[in-house]
């Protein structure tokens, strides 16, 4: 039985996965809330070009692409982390 060092996960990593994960869900708490104000209305009378609504309708926008590129970098990170390991532990 060979001993075996668990792979850990860096603080970067940890900081890449949880900005993945608050942007899509800021982004989908963003498609909620239009799908509901539309849904009470607030579309009529040009509704949506007031108060926060500009903000709620274009965070998704650029979150999702965001969060896409972040995934990438995180994906890439992790190979790195884990090819360097590899040739560090050879077993």
């Amino acid at each position: 039985m060979t001993n075996q060092i668990p792979p850990s996960t860096g603080r970067f990593e940890r900081i890449l996965a949880y900005m993945v994960a608050g942007v899509v869900g800021l982004s989908i708490l963003c498609f909620v809330a239009m799908i509901a104000g539309t849904a009470l209305g607030v579309g009529n009378n040009d509704g949506f070009s007031k108060g926060l609504w500009p903000i709620v309708i274009t965070l998704p926008l650029f979150g999702l692409p965001l969060a896409f590129l972040l995934t990438i970098g995180l994906i890439v990170f992790v190979a790195i982390r884990r090819k360097r390991d590899s040739a560090a532990n050879p077993s």
